[in-house]
């Protein structure tokens, strides 16, 4: 895409969250070419997703047990009316409670931060269709009762909810892509727009005096939430020590003011849920405060409360099929069809003046008009309140219900997030031009990351003939708010990192800061945040090092060791980002597992080399590659670099384009003088294996090519006791807790480009 822009790098700056809480098991499959595919559970941060599938099932599930399958009769004998009553108070509640944690999740400021473009497409969603709405049912309405009942309709059709199209997007995982960021930012406009067209609109539906005396309640009920619940809640989370969890007083004050703003409806009935909806915007986002809500209240009202307002929709259904008999349901089916085509040809007009391609383009436009939970649930309040009749109750279920079943796979057709990273440019270690610039983005999950990564760059060499440009990405996980941020500290050089979220990144900005200075004119940092679901960082890791056009993407391991060589902790969120970095990294990519050797005594001023680096080759692309950057580190007259080259004692007689491509690359090694090179045959995995448990104490550093699916006599035997696929046979081998020693590992894997490269 041209012009590409992520809308959340003008949102409000943030601080780090706790990025080694404990986290949920991942579930997973490898599939038999032996590479790790990650199939995983839902964490809470994209249950948004699950929750709109739930919705689909859930209100066809309501259906079965409608009179419009069972028939009225059976219908009446099943569900009594202390059963409506019962059930409708708790399926109230559910959505009261759904609109509440979506603007907890939200932040308010955020509409005056989003670009044009999001402006533009956020406005364009709501004003035409909403135009071309009122004059079809104007013009068209036969008398006074239709058209008051189509006064009251035309805000249904034009709204744009950001809760569902953020549903949407959690549905599809491109909340992180640029699509999805665009699309957020625009929810986020046309959202506060609709709302601002639906008070407007009941507002003039009532005499000049109800309607002043409504304003009146709403102005206060506005101001008392933001003047005085706001300011107050603020000042507890500023009054929290950093790091420490809200005062469960707190939140039951929270949600005691919650259950008020439902009450409220008995004097005034649209603060059954517009009250909700703006004491969630008021509640401060993130943690510590915003989080500790969501985490407490989500999972009753997703999986308790909500479902059932889902289930009773389906169930107030009476007609199994509609028949358009009248004019009022001609009528507003027409006005249903137009108003969709227009908010859809609307949304599609700023994304191709910018020159989004015409795929991408539709695929917004389709998200803008996704219909869901909010719209499902205002035309079961207008069913509630007998403004529209069981037939146009009946279409609109069924309108929803298909579109927000249609769009989603729509969408998945036409877009395809990953599809950018596809292409000829070759961005990889060994393609580069002597004395280049080496751009390479290097991810930080906690503080401990910060310094392997450091002395592994530092070993690498960088000095003004071998510029290093280092693209720092701190990653953080996502809490108590919906939409994710991604910062460039480059570009707000004066902004604070937030008082929202605990945690040492001044201490990561400062490590890399000294770093820069100590290698001055050798080195370039730049550094950025993302703060977003682990489900989605691949993303934002991905596409960061696209637009830098970055050759290496450096990861930290999952699991971490103790000195002395025991498992600290494993992370399985880390583990699935890393698979899924490696299956569609647009650049070469490099594992780190890094064992608490430091590789601090490089700065010695003893002339004898002080660090041990090897590189283990079999042969392939990705040993090439690792190859590559070792030789880069040669080049440091305190590292002492050998290559240990395994060959089978029963050499095949087959010679490709690739053994050639690995005789060439090796025979430099062996000519050059600042290397070791060494031969060693090995029949089968087990003697490899033995062969590497003799040397890893030899070494500080271990460098090998990931090898993913290429079988070799050599390694014969190892894949089926793999523990960790994903880092190939001697990565997972070196990676087992069998090798206890304090060497450290980096498994690299060459870029997969469509010009396939030869392994």
């Amino acid at each position: 895409m041209e012009e590409t822009s992520l809308e959340a790098k003008s949102f409000p700056t943030v601080r780090e969250t706790k990025c080694h809480d404990d986290m949920e098991e991942m579930a997973r499959t490898v599939d038999n070419g032996g590479r790790q595919r990650v199939t995983d559970r839902w964490p809470k941060e994209v249950r948004v997703g699950v929750m709109r599938v739930g919705m689909q099932l859930r209100s066809w599930a309501g259906l079965m047990l409608s009179p419009a399958v069972i028939g009225q009769t059976a219908f009446d004998m099943l569900v009594t009316e202390e059963t409506i009553q019962g059930i409708g108070t708790f399926s109230t509640f559910g959505y009261a409670g759904f609109l509440f944690l979506s603007g907890v999740k939200l932040d308010p400021s955020m509409v005056t931060r989003v670009s044009k473009r999001a402006l533009y497409i956020g406005l364009l969603a709501i004003i035409p269709p909403l135009v071309v709405t009122v004059m079809i049912l104007q013009n068209f309405s036969k008398n006074d009762e239709e058209k008051s009942i189509s006064f009251f309709l035309a805000p249904s059709y034009i709204m744009s909810s950001f809760p569902v199209v953020n549903c949407l997007l959690g549905e599809l995982k491109i909340i992180n892509s640029e699509l999805g960021k665009i699309a957020q930012s625009s929810a986020i406009v046309s959202d506060f727009l609709s709302l601002f067209v639906f008070v407007t609109a009941n507002l003039m539906k009532k005499a000049p005096r109800e309607a002043l005396d409504d304003l009146i309640i709403i102005f206060v009920f506005v101001g008392f939430v933001f003047m005085v619940v706001r300011p107050a809640l603020k000042s507890v989370v500023k009054s929290t020590p950093e790091g420490k969890p809200i005062d469960y007083l707190y939140l039951a004050i929270v949600v005691l003011l919650f259950m008020s703003s439902i009450g409220m409806s008995v004097w005034y009935m649209r603060f059954r849920f517009l009250g909700a909806y703006i004491l969630g915007l008021a509640i401060p986002h993130g943690p510590p405060m915003g989080s500790l809500v969501v985490e407490k209240l989500e999972s009753m009202i997703t999986h308790l409360f909500l479902p059932l307002l889902f289930t009773t929709s389906g169930m107030r259904v009476e007609k199994l099929f509609v028949v358009l008999s009248n004019h009022t349901l001609i009528l507003n089916a027409h006005t249903t069809a137009i108003a969709l085509t227009v908010k859809f040809a609307a949304c599609l007009l700023p994304p191709l003046y910018t020159n989004i391609p015409l795929k991408d383009a539709s695929s917004l436009a389709l998200i803008m008009c996704s219909l869901g939970t909010v719209e499902l649930t205002g035309f079961v309040f207008l069913s509630d309140i007998k403004v529209i009749d069981a037939d146009m109750y009946a279409l609109m279920f069924y309108v929803i219900l298909n579109v927000s079943s249609i769009v989603p796979m729509l969408v998945k057709v036409l877009y395809d997030p990953s599809r950018k990273y596809a292409g000829y440019q070759k961005r990889n270690l060994i393609d580069l031009k002597p004395h280049s610039d080496l751009p390479v983005v290097a991810c930080i999950h906690v503080p401990d990351d910060v310094s392997a990564v450091i002395h592994l760059l530092d070993v690498a060499y960088p000095s003004r003939e071998n510029h290093v440009v280092v693209n720092v990405l701190h990653l953080i996980k996502l809490r108590g708010q919906s939409t994710p941020v991604f910062i460039s500290h480059d570009k707000e050089r004066t902004t604070t990192f937030g008082d929202q979220y605990s945690c040492s990144f001044e201490n990561i900005l400062l490590s890399f800061g000294r770093f820069e200075r100590v290698n001055w004119g050798a080195v370039s940092v730049n550094t950025f945040t993302s703060v977003s679901s682990p489900d989605f960082m691949q993303e934002d890791i991905c596409s960061l090092a696209f637009d830098k056009s970055a050759s290496l993407i450096i990861l930290p391991f999952h699991r971490r060791w103790y000195l002395d060589g025991g498992v600290e902790q494993e992370n399985k969120f880390i583990r699935s980002i890393n698979s899924r970095v490696l299956e569609k990294s647009p650049c070469s990519v490099g594992i780190l597992l890094d064992r608490g050797n430091k590789m601090g005594r490089v700065h010695d001023q003893s002339s004898e080399p002080q660090y041990n680096v090897a590189v283990i080759f079999i042969g392939g692309s990705d040993d090439r590659e690792a190859l590559t950057f070792a030789k880069r580190m040669a080049q440091n007259p305190k590292v002492n670099l050998t290559v240990v080259h395994l060959l089978p004692r029963e050499i095949e007689e087959k010679e490709d384009w690739g053994t050639v491509v690995d005789t060439v690359i090796l025979r430099d090694m062996e000519t050059d003088g600042y290397i070791n090179y060494i031969e060693k045959e090995v029949v089968g995995g087990s003697e490899t294996a033995t062969m590497l448990h003799s040397m890893i104490n030899k070494f500080n550093l271990i460098i090998v090519g990931r090898r993913a699916n290429l079988k070799s006599p050599q390694t014969s035997g190892l894949n089926e006791w793999s523990e960790f696929p994903e880092l190939g046979a001697l990565g997972d081998l070196l990676a087992s807790k069998d090798y206890s020693a304090r060497c450290s590992v980096l498994i690299v894997q060459q870029q997969h480009t469509t010009q396939s490269s030869t392994q």
